[in-house]
Order: structure tokens, then sequence, then C-alpha cells
């Protein structure tokens, strides 16, 4: 959810056309029209620009002389005394302080600033400004306090400051500005308490205050704002009771807490003050007492989040909730442990939109009901794991076909797995580890196809492994170790999970036999473990093709014979445990060369000869040979005997000596010829990369140092998903990109499956690449998750189109992306989304393509990411999905219009995405800019635009490079132009059917760019 408010920007950007108009003018030479005017106002006007010391779209430029101010792009004046009352220049990308001269438009209403890069601080001045009623400067890098004078702007109605660096305390004065309807001043560094005064504001319908460091409890006062609608504190420092106050708002809509230190309980009569209520989100506090009976009263309720509180008792009955969405209380102590705990269910079925239910870390005993057969068709998770729940999974669980996620791991369940599971066709987890199921593990589970995870750890299953399992095409994780399963590991299984990427765990089991040759088809798996099996035979020297194993535990079976030299290609390997088996032969001497070797178990086998001392070896903690009774030499903590020189060795010793002379002398010849042949080819060769020649591993503790704690100086990005953290790696400076998964969203959960589905066996120079993934748990026991990529240096392509500068112009200049570039940044993605769509053996969907999303590399190669949306089809719908989209998939602006039909998901929706973020790359413009109103967008602009007028709609920094070029030049170069924005037009066509296809785009795309790059326009 969102935990602050983001209020509709304010529409102004009408002038932009005239904008583009008149710097064609310009360029052509016409000559344009003066006005005189207010000199108060203008000299005003004047100096604020003076201050500006960035204007990349270069529209300062039009305040001058040849047209009265008023005219001024972005001022709108009043009609009889022609004096500013409104200055809106909002999503300019201008830089540079705010002039003090503002408090000279005494006339001014409004004030909008928000989406630039100012800085410095709020000048005192803006207290003068009687007649202001919206003060809006979000979006900015302003620092510093508050003015406290703003009480001088009595008529104002709208303060928006969030998203800024603002610090000090929240003036109590803004509580005597009686007509205020929104304050927005989330995401500062605000301290202090939340101002009594804020009481007086009886006409407040908005307050979010949400991510700063205000502390205290919350006022009391706050009962009298009886208009209120959004009230939003989360992630702050407060403290003291959940004030009575809030609940007898009567038209709260929002009331989000989440993420403080407040204590209390919520009042029994919660649902009937507060009957308008759609968002209860109080997570991660430390409430206690039980969920209010009332809350069913609350029939509007969307969303409903108590996550990590202290809440016990038994859950009361939801059955008015029939609009619910979202049921999230997970970490508290809510069940007696007893029979009737889950029976709460059955009152959730009224909830026909529900899509989530996570019930995990509670006290809830007693059996899942039958009823849950009846819970909505639309959800999506239901997870209950750690709790004491015991008796079957029951087979109604067969009903709720919409299932991604269905975990109940550490209870007490009991019996089979109903064999109906296989009718869950979306199901993508399954993890049912850690109870005392039993009975055989069913053969429809070779029915799910999606399927990614699939643990079945530690409980009592029998029988053989199903080779039905093969089925699972998706499977990046299996795990069924813990169990009694018996038989032989069949080869066809493993034939047919060569999607495996993360972990294969059959240990602790009866299985025998061999371990099939077929094991070299899991290439990308990261971990394989048959430990403590009845397994036999030899190692088979295909192991050596699953060149992406960190982890290698074949420990207590009967394996025989010698390591391998095939092993010799598992340079990733951080583990690997033979311990307990029939090896024989010496220890090669190429395990000490694996850097990233950290545990060596080679323990009661029967290797002989000698240790070598290098690399893992040279660590005694991280070795481990005891029971090998024919080894010698070593580290002397290994407490070995010498290495003896058999007498052949001694007598021989001379000679070779010679041998080792000579090989040297002619090695020296031969190498002195070849370093004047490599000093003349060193610059066409690159420096080989560590990430690409060697698998990675990592771990929550490596990943923690890697970002420095997860410091806020190496966050480069946040969503609602997670966050993304730059690292380095100590042993060899590698810089990489950490996506740590927010584990109080429990959508972060959906996003990690499909990514790690997604990015398992895609392989391609336009898709940022991922180097591992990590599954673990943090130093406080809770879920870690983290995919980790290559970092991409230059960031994303939002970053260039529409950068956000710092305060410090002499460090940063503004960021611009040439004509060139972003031809060929727009090549690089076509060619991604072709291999996504058409090249790979499932067509993936991206769903969520836009500027963010693309990356770019140090030579600004341009690399498609986070598929955390993304969606696989089957050959047999290349132009339909599989089924219908639930819920909106992607960003408002970039999501194809048949989404809002209920139409269903294709590659159709891709290459619509791929339209807008090509028009919106060469006219610089937002499809969510504020100029696009009613049927104007972002399409029928540039279509309403082309031919004739593509000079006014490209981005004015591409028009500068075309300045003092020939004739023939530009005339070349807007030739190209609307042959691009004829394809970003055709692609975002509103009828899919309309569309081009990807290959196509591709084909023509390069086309364009070899007709114009050859003959680059000079600098």
């Amino acid at each position: 959810m969102c935990l602050g408010f983001f209020p509709p920007f304010h529409c102004c950007l009408l002038i932009l056309p005239f904008c583009f108009n008149l710097q064609i003018a310009n360029l052509l030479g016409i000559a344009s029209f003066g006005v005189g005017g207010n000199e108060t106002d203008k000299q005003a006007l004047l100096e604020f620009k003076a201050k500006i010391s960035s204007d990349q779209l270069g529209v300062m430029h039009l305040w001058n002389n040849s047209v009265h101010f008023c005219h001024w792009p972005g001022i709108a004046c009043s009609r009889r005394r022609q004096r500013v009352i409104e200055l809106d220049l909002q999503s300019w990308k201008l830089v540079g302080p705010i002039s003090p001269f503002i408090g000279n438009l005494s006339f001014l209403k409004v004030l909008n600033l928000q989406n630039n890069s100012f800085s410095h601080e709020i000048p005192q001045e803006v207290g003068r400004l009687r007649r202001l009623q919206e003060l809006k400067l979000s979006n900015n890098s302003i620092v510093g306090e508050i003015p406290s004078n703003i009480s001088g702007c009595f008529k104002l109605r709208v303060i928006q400051l969030s998203n800024n660096q603002l610090v000090g305390e929240i003036p109590v004065v803004i509580g005597s500005l009686s007509n205020l309807k929104v304050v927005s001043l989330y995401h500062n560094s605000l301290s202090g308490s939340i101002p009594l005064s804020f009481g007086n504001l009886t006409s407040l319908e908005i307050l979010s205050l949400a991510q700063n460091r205000l502390s205290s409890a919350i006022p009391e006062t706050l009962d009298q704002l009886s208009n209120l609608t959004f009230f939003s504190v989360a992630e702050n420092e407060l403290s003291g009771l959940v004030p009575s106050s809030l609940f007898n708002l009567s038209n709260l809509e929002t009331l989000d807490i989440g993420s403080n230190r407040i204590q209390g309980t919520l009042p029994w009569d919660l649902g009937f003050t507060i009957p308008s209520l759609e968002i209860l989100a109080v997570s991660n506090n430390q409430l206690t007492g039980t969920l209010p009976a009332s809350i069913s009263n609350a029939s509007n309720l969307l969303q409903l989040e108590v996550v990590l509180n202290k809440f016990t008792g038994n859950l009361p009955s939801f059955d008015k909730l029939e609009k619910l969405q979202w049921f999230a209380i997970a970490g508290n102590l809510l069940g007696s442990r007893g029979a009737d705990d889950l029976n709460f269910l059955c009152t959730l079925t009224n909830a026909t939109d529900l899509q989530v239910l996570n019930m995990n870390k509670n006290a809830f005993g007693g059996i899942i009901p039958e009823c849950i057969r009846n819970l909505s068709i639309n959800l999506e998770i239901f997870t209950i794991n750690n709790n004491e729940i015991w008796g079957r999974i029951p087979a109604g669980i067969g009903n709720l076909i919409n299932l991604e996620m269905l975990t109940t791991n550490n209870n007490q369940l009991s019996g089979h797995i109903p064999p109906i599971i296989g009718v869950l066709q979306k199901l993508k987890v399954f993890d049912v580890r850690e109870n005392s199921l039993s009975g055989c593990i069913p053969l429809s589970f070779g029915n799910l196809t999606m399927l990614i995870n699939l643990n079945l750890g530690h409980n009592n299953f029998q029988g053989i492994i199903p080779p039905s399992l093969s089925k699972c095409k998706s499977l990046i994780s299996l795990d069924l170790s813990n169990n009694n399963l018996i038989g032989s590991i069949l080869p066809e299984l493993l034939a047919g999970l060569s999607s495996l990427s993360i972990a294969l765990d059959f240990s602790s089991n009866h299985l025998t036999g061999v371990l099939p040759t077929e094991v070299g088809n899991l290439k990308d798996l990261g971990a394989l473990d048959v430990s403590w099996n009845m397994l036999s035979g030899v190692l088979p020297s295909t192991l050596g093709s699953c060149i992406r194993l960190e982890e290698l535990v074949l420990g207590g079976n009967f394996f025989q014979g010698s390591i391998r030299n095939s092993l010799s290609l598992l340079r990733g390997l951080a583990v690997l445990e033979l311990s307990h088996n029939n090896l024989s032969g010496g220890i090669p001497k190429f395990l000490g060369s694996f850097g990233s070797l950290q545990i060596l178990n080679l323990s009661y086998n029967d290797f002989e000869g000698a240790v070598p001392t290098e690399g893992v070896f040279s660590n005694s903690s991280a070795t481990f040979i005891q029971g090998n009774s024919k080894l010698c030499g070593g580290l002397p903590e290994f407490h070995l005997p010498r290495c003896k020189m058999s007498s052949r060795s001694r007598t021989s010793l001379p000679k070779i000596k010679i041998i080792i002379v000579s090989g040297i002398i002619g090695v020296t010849l031969v190498f002195s010829l070849l370093v004047l042949v490599w000093f003349r080819k060193k610059r066409k060769q690159s420096t080989p990369n560590y990430l690409e020649n060697s698998p990675l591993w990592l771990s929550y503790q490596s990943i923690l140092k890697a970002t420095d704690g997860f410091s806020s100086a190496n966050l480069v990005g946040a969503g609602s998903f997670g966050s993304v953290y730059k690292g380095i790696l100590e042993e060899n400076g590698t810089l990489l990109a950490v996506k740590v998964l927010n584990r109080l969203n429990h959508r972060a959960s959906k996003s990690f499956i499909r990514e790690c589905e997604a990015l398992r066996s895609v392989r391609h120079r336009n898709l940022v690449k991922i180097l591992t993934a990590c599954s673990s748990v943090d130093y406080q026991g809770n879920d870690f998750k983290a995919l980790v990529y290559e970092f991409m240096v230059h960031g994303s392509l939002e970053d260039w189109l529409h950068p956000s500068v710092g305060t410090n112009i002499a460090e940063e200049a503004p960021k611009k992306l040439e004509f060139s570039q972003r031809l060929n940044v727009a090549v690089d993605v076509a060619c991604a989304l072709e291999y996504l769509h058409h090249h790979c053996e499932t067509s993936i969907v991206h769903c969520d393509l836009k500027p963010s999303n693309i990356l770019l590399d140090d030579e600004m190669v341009g690399h498609v990411g986070d598929f955390g949306l993304a969606k696989f089809m089957s050959a047999d719908m290349q132009n339909y999905s599989t089924s219908l989209s639930s819920s909106l998939r992607g960003t408002i602006g970039y999501v194809a219009p048949e989404y809002g039909l209920g139409n269903k998901i294709s590659t159709c929706s891709d290459v619509y995405s791929y339209g807008i973020l090509l028009l919106e790359m060469f006219t610089g413009k937002r499809p969510t800019d504020d100029m696009f109103k009613e049927d104007l967008n972002l399409h029928n602009y540039v279509k309403l635009a082309l031919p004739e007028r593509v000079a006014e709609i490209t981005d004015p920094i591409l028009l500068q490079e075309i300045v003092n070029h020939s004739k023939q030049r530009v005339e070349r170069f807007l030739h190209c132009l609307i042959s691009i924005f004829g394809i970003g037009v055709t692609c975002s066509a509103k009828s899919p059917s309309e569309r081009m296809n990807m290959t196509n785009v591709t084909a023509e795309l390069c086309s364009v760019r070899d007709k114009l790059l050859p003959t680059r326009l000079p600098h």
C-alpha cells in the first residue's frame, strides 16, 4: 500500500506546444511580438529566472521582452489588473534556489514548482503572499526548515512539501491556517511532535506525514478534524498509546499508523465509529488485545493490515466485509491453539474479491476447515506457516483455481496430500515442509506446469519419486529431503528438470542406485544435495556440466572411485561435501584453486597421498579430512605424517631438475615471442569479467557485508516490492545490484517468484543478467529474499530522460541523452523484447516496460530488467494469454488499453508499452504528463503532429543538436524522426491487431539507424 499521500498535480502545461513552436520559430528566424506590463511582477519573475542555474528544456529563455510577461510559459495573470496569480512550472527540470523575490508577487494564488530540482531553503518571503491558496513544492531537493511565517499565507488551502530534505519541527503556526484542506509533508526528515494546533484545522481532508522522524504520541486534539478522509503517519518514531480520538473521525477512508512504536489496543467500536474505512494499516507496532468484532461493520474495508503486533485471542466474524481484498494478520499471537481457531475463515466467504490471506506466525490450532472451498475464486496467496495446525489438507482447496502460492510449512498437518491439488494450474509455490504428511507424492503434481518452488521436506512421505515431476518444466527449486522415499533417481526425472536453478534436495531418504549421468542437464543448478541415502557407483563425469553449482553435497552414501577431473569446471563451488563414502585416490590439486570454496569435507573416505596446502586447504577450520588413514602432509593442524619420497623419486630428481630447467628456458623463449603479439592485441581485448567466468554464491551475511549493512548511502532505488542497493564484493571489488524484497509487502513474494521464473533460463545481451538469488533468513529470524544482478553504472533510462539533479551543480551536470544514444537504446530494448516474445522456449510477456526498468551499462547499452510482473505463454497462445488479468498489471501510462476491458495479457501488450516508451524517448514527455487530458494522450499528440509538425513534438534537447547543421542534414534528421515516431504510433495503436510485432519493429529501427548513424551529425 502507499504509505504517503500523492495528491494530483495542478494542470497547466497547455503552453508546452507554444514553447516548441517558438523554438522552431527562432530556428527559422521568425520575429516575436512584445507587450508591456506591470513592472513589479515582471521584475520579480526576472529575479526568479536569474536564480535558475539549469534549464534543460530551455523554457526560461522564453521569459524575455519579446512578449508580455503574462504570456510567458507557466504564468497566469488576472484579467483586469494583469497581475500574476499563478506560477506553475512543475516538471520543467529546473535547477537552482527559489528567489526571495517570489514574495513580491503579491497577487499570487498558486505556486507550483513540483517535480523539479529546486534546492536551498524555502525563502521566508513566501510568508508575504497573503493571497496564496496553493503551495506545491513536492519532489525537489529543498533543505532547511519550514518557515514559521507561513502563517502569513492565511488563505492557504493546500501545502505539499513532500519528497524533499526538510528538517526541524513542523511549525505550530500551521494550525492557524483554518482554510487548509491538504497538508502533505511525507518523506522528509522532520522531527519533533505533531503539533497540537493541528486540531484547529477543521477543514482538513488529507494529512500525510509518513516517512519522517516524528516522535512522541499522536495528539488527541485531532478528534476535531471531522472532515479528514486520509491520515498517514507511517514509518516515523511515534510512541504512546493509540489515540482513541482517531477512531471518532467518521469520514476516514485511510488510517495508516504502521511502522512506529505505538502501544495500546484497538477500540471495541472501531467499525461503528468509522463506517467508511477502506484501509486500516497498523502493522509493525506494539499493539495488544483482540481484534474488535465491530471491524465487520466497516463494510467498505478493502485492506486489513495488522502484521507484526501482539494481538491475541480468537478472531471475530468478518461476514460483512464483502469488498475485502487484502487480509494480513501475520506475526501476532492470535489463536488459542484450539480446535476452533480457524472457524473465522468461513466468515470470509462473502469477500468475493479477496486476493491475499496471510496468517503466518501466530498461535492458530485446529484444522483447516472445509469451507475454504467457498473462499474467493480470486484468491492468489494463502499462507498459514508457523502455527500449530493439525489434520489434513482439505480437498476443497481444489476450488481455489487461481491460487499461485500455498504454504503451510511448520505445522502439524498429517495425512495425504489430496490428488486434486493437480487442478491448481496457476500454482507457483507449494511449501508444506516440516509437517507430518504421509503417503505417496501425488502423480498429479505433474499437471502443475507453472510450479517453480515445490518443498515437501521434513515429512513422512513414502514410495518413489514420481516421474511425473519431470513435467514441471518451470521448477527452479525442488526439496524432497528428510522423508522415507525409496527407489532410484530416475534419469528421465533429471532430464526433464533442466529448469532447476536454485536447489535440488533429495537428502535423508532411502534412495538407491546410481546418480544418473543426466544430472549434467542441470546446468543452471545452484545447490545439489543427495546426502544420506544409499546411492552407489562412481561420481558421474557429467557433474562437471553443472557449472553454476555453489553447493554439492553427496555425503553419507556408498560412492566409490576417485574425484573426477571434470569437477575442475565447478569453479564457483562454495561447499563440497563428500564425507562418509568409499571414495579413493588422491585429493585433486584443482580443489585448492577454487577461490569461492568455503567448506570442503572429504572425511571418512579412503583418500591417499599428499594433502594440498593452497586455497581452502590453508584453512584447517574449513577443511575436514579426518578418517582417511593414507593421507600425509598438509597443515600441521591436520596432524598428518610427513609424505615420504620414494627411492625411485630420489634417483630421478637430478633428471627432473634438468628437464624443468630446460622446459623453463623453452617456455621463456616462446613466451617472449607471444608477448609481442599480446601487446599488439591488448587494446582490442577486454578484461574478462569475474562474474561471467565464475558463478556467484552469496549468503545473507555476504550480501549484508557487500552493501555495508544495507546502508542508505548504497540505496539506489526503492519501490513497493523492495529496495535496490549497490554492493561491492570485498574479495574482488565486483560491483553488484542487490534487490532486497520487502517482507512486509506480500506481493513482493509473488514478484520474487515471477522474476526467478522469468530469468532462470533467458540469456540475452540486452537483458539484465541475474547472478544469483538468495532465499534465507536474517539475524532476527525473518525471511530474507534477494536477487543479485550485474550493476549498471549509468543507472536507468528514466534517470537520463527525466533527470533529477542534485543540489551541488558543480559536482554533477544534468544528464543529456543524444539522438544516437536514444536510437541505440531503442534498438537494444526492441531486440530484448523480440527475444522474449519469439525466441524463448516459452514466450515471456514482460508486462511492465517503462524507462525505470531499462538500465544502461558502462557503454550505454540498454538492458531490460525487473521481471516481477512477467507472464509466460505457451506456444499456441502467442496472441492470447492463459488467464485473465485479475488486476492491473504494469504502470499507468504504459499499460495497454485492452487491460481495462478485461482482456487477456499478450505479447501485444508489451508492444503497446514499447510504443509509448519510444514516443517518450524522442518527445521527452511522460505519458502521464498533465498536458494529456480527456482525449489527448501521448499517442494522439504525436499522431496529430505527423509528419508536418514533427519538430514541434521533438524533445528540445534533440533539436539543439541540429541548430547549426546544414539544411540537408536537418532534413535527414527530421525524416528519421518521422520514421521513429511512426513506429511508436503504430506500436501504441488502441487495437492490438493494428500493432507491429517486435521482429518487424527491430528490423525497421535498425534500418533507420543504418541510414542515419553512418553519417552521424558532428558535435
